[in-house]
């Protein structure tokens, strides 16, 4: 992920503009359209939420959010959804990502080379999450990662 080349405040900017446009995650299920810049609006909300409104780290804050990207990539190019719904909730000892589709496909981790240019996206989110998974819906699914997070 690459931070916003305009510094900080731009980038904090962003993120309380994308917070009023969709609300937050962590209070209730957001609706994000598919489009080009979904990636970028789901990684300013995540961001927002575990520092901005949880307070913790900035290094967990960066694991959540590029596995939140992937998570995201991977429902705009696989699931042809329109509009897909993104929940970050918090208990004792975790905070969970999750984003729901339409698409009952099950997500697949396929192996991965070192000469691969792409599909690394769950790769990445095994290796790098506590705990991931996915749950079938009566429409669709919930694509999810759990991150420990040590309470003070």
């Amino acid at each position: 992920m690459v931070a916003d080349r305009r510094g900080p405040a731009v980038e904090d900017e962003q993120a309380r503009e994308a917070l009023a446009e969709y609300g937050s995650p962590a209070d209730h299920e957001v609706t994000i359209p598919s489009r080009s810049d979904a990636a970028r609006t789901v990684r300013r909300l995540t961001r927002l939420v575990v520092i901005h409104q949880w307070g913790l780290s900035p290094q967990l804050s960066e694991v959540a959010v590029l596995l939140a990207s992937e998570l995201v990539s991977n429902a705009v190019l696989h699931t042809g959804a329109s509009r897909f719904g993104l929940r970050i909730t918090r208990t004792r000892g975790r905070i969970k990502v999750e984003l729901r589709d339409p698409s009952r496909g099950l997500p697949c981790m396929l192996p991965v080379r070192p000469t691969d240019i792409s599909g690394r996206g769950l790769f990445l989110v095994d290796k790098l999450s506590d705990r991931w998974g996915a749950d079938l819906l009566p429409i669709g699914k919930y694509v999810w990662f759990e991150l420990r997070v040590i309470d003070r």
